[in-house]
């Protein structure tokens, strides 16, 4: 590959000559690395000269010292396809990187450490960040222009003047990224409202801006803050969705296009997304203002390129605008997915959580419940057991610490859920239980908040004590329950069902041909979904979104299976594959 130059001077200069940047906004992680490419062909063909994309070190370092950069994770393959398709890219490996992602792309193993300080130079975060960056960057370094790569520029934080004003960290992490070998120019990016611009730049670094709307009036704020070129490094063209929003999110195609216009007539731009793709697992974030809000699977985003891969009218809007600005590549577009819609599958054995749950988890042992971080668990469900002595009545109970959703069970019987704000409260517990009085609380990390001061308040489970009668009860068991593939194959269909319980439901199918298609639950009340093992995401019939989009690289020719974990005891006797989403 060829050496190129990239700087930065009143614009931005390839090899020396002025370069307007059109990118777009893709996350590799949240695309199956066989549609890698199609996504790509169709990002240049819309004009876009730039590829965009963040790194998570939650799921590259999911252990700490534990380093994972296969398959979906494969940043490098990612970029260096972008290469041969005649993209140039920004990367940005911020420690943090928001994206509506689980706990913003941080690791949760740093809550398990008492006193941890994020985003800011208390010395065991950054020493965590020099450690993985360190792995990072030896991927990362070697695909700079300047060694043949096609990496233009990097991050060096994300939107920190929302967050925080301590120059000292950015410094800091800038200093971190350059011993490790990055060279390229660097940015930062905040909103240009308030002091968000101010608090967030740092000299040395090119300030961008983030907005969806009212460029005229953005730019030259950000014009007070550079004095290099303008650039909105995320030119929101629509939004994200949260459980129990009422319909899915939308933008204007014309009103975007018109946006677009103007900020192109005046600088370079990032459209953030250029295609969402989706939070497979439980990678999805939350909000936090005043209550929860825990976003949906799909990262749809109404962006020009749909979850799954289709052009959309905002794609051929934003052609349009483009064409006026740079002359568009002559490159033929892909073949569409095909999609199928396979129709009803029937559930062929089911099982209590409860009649497994040995078998599936080993217990932890402690007199007070422990919070999943300091379990050594990330994602999923954490169930807590203890014994209650018998026939002592149980007449009131509440959970202290405890996020974001608690099932608690009595002798395997449900009597409450509690979700968000409802965990702050007492219950009384009616009728009056005697006998062996089992008590089980079953938790749900719903997705840890991505988004503002709350941060350092996400560890998950219960971080304090289960009050009985209004004393701390000891004696504990927890389960991690990580509904990861692992602990799907440990699963006896065979064992006792319980009705109104979480449980879990196998469901055999065969396809002729793997096509792209959307599972729909209808009947079926919360809790997430493996195909041949892989996690697809939740589901839940808060909605707004109805189907979970399935790739056509999860499923096999002939035997496929579905395992679908159902937390309310609420499920029907079959799903359905269609061909078409349902976002709401």
């Amino acid at each position: 590959m060829c050496a190129h130059t990239f700087e930065i001077k009143d614009q931005f200069l390839l090899d020396g000559e002025p370069m307007k940047i059109i990118s777009g906004s893709i996350h590799y992680f949240r695309v199956v690395p066989e549609y890698w490419r199609d996504r790509l062909i169709k990002l240049r063909a819309m004009g876009c000269n730039t590829v965009e994309t963040y790194v998570p070190w939650n799921l590259h370092e999911p252990r700490k010292g534990a380093f994972d950069f296969q398959g979906m994770l494969d940043v490098k393959q990612f970029l260096q396809t972008a290469q041969e398709l005649g993209l140039w890219a920004i990367v940005r490996p911020s420690p943090y990187i928001c994206a509506e992602f689980e706990f913003g792309g941080l690791p949760a193993w740093l809550l398990a450490e008492d006193g941890m300080k994020l985003r800011c130079t208390y010395p065991p975060f950054l020493e965590h960040v020099r450690d993985y960056y360190h792995h990072l960057f030896s991927i990362l370094a070697p695909l700079q222009v300047h060694r043949g790569g096609n990496i233009l520029l990097m991050q060096v934080e994300n939107e920190y003047g929302a967050y925080g004003d301590e120059t000292e960290y950015l410094a800091a992490l800038r200093t971190i990224m350059e011993d490790c070998g990055v060279q390229v120019p660097m940015v930062t990016s905040d909103g240009p409202w308030g002091d968000y611009l101010a608090c967030g730049s740092l000299t040395g670094t090119l300030a961008t801006a983030n907005f969806g709307s009212k460029a005229k009036e953005q730019l030259p704020i950000l014009r007070r803050h550079t004095g290099g070129p303008l650039m909105c490094m995320e030119f929101w063209v629509g939004w994200f969705d949260a459980w129990g929003d009422e319909v899915h999110h939308t933008t204007s195609p014309e009103e975007c296009a018109r946006e677009l216009d103007d900020i192109l007539s005046q600088g370079s731009v990032n459209f953030y997304m250029f295609h969402g793709g989706t939070s497979f697992g439980f990678t999805n974030g939350a909000n936090y203002y005043g209550k929860l809000s825990p976003d949906v699977t799909s990262y749809d985003y109404d962006a020009p390129l749909s979850e799954d891969g289709t052009i959309t009218e905002k794609y051929r809007a934003f052609q349009k605008v483009i064409e006026k600005h740079v002359p568009l590549p002559e490159i033929p577009l892909p073949p569409p997915v095909k999609k199928a819609a396979y129709g009803p599958k029937r559930v062929e054995k089911r099982v209590s959580l409860f009649s497994v749950l040995n078998e599936i988890s080993s217990p932890i042992q402690s007199p007070w419940p422990l919070c999943m971080e300091k379990l050594g668990q990330s994602f999923g469900y954490t169930l807590y057991r203890s014994a209650l002595t018998p026939g002592l009545p149980v007449e009131k109970i509440e959970l202290r610490g405890a996020n974001d959703r608690a099932q608690i069970f009595f002798d395997r019987k449900p009597i409450l859920t509690l979700y968000d704000r409802e965990l702050l409260e007492e219950y009384p517990v009616a009728p009056t239980l005697t006998g062996r009085q089992e008590l089980m609380i079953l938790t749900e990390n719903m997705g840890r908040v991505n988004y503002g001061p709350s941060l350092e308040s996400q560890r998950k489970g219960i971080d304090g004590a289960v009050l009985v009668n209004g004393h701390g009860h000891a004696g504990w068991e927890m389960y991690p329950l990580p509904m990861d593939a692992a602990m799907s194959e440990k699963i006896d269909f065979d064992g006792e069902y319980l009705p109104h319980t979480p449980g879990f439901y196998r469901i055999p199918f065969t396809v002729d041909e793997p096509c792209d298609t959307f599972l729909e639950l209808p009947g079926w009340g919360k809790g997430c979904v493996l195909l041949n093992g892989f996690q697809l995401g939740r589901f839940w019939e808060e909605g707004p979104q109805k189907r979970l989009y399935v790739p056509a690289p999860l499923l096999k020719k002939g035997e496929n299976l579905l395992i679908v974990f159902e937390s309310e005891g609420k499920a029907a006797q079959t799903v359905q594959f269609c061909d078409t989403p349902s976002l709401g």
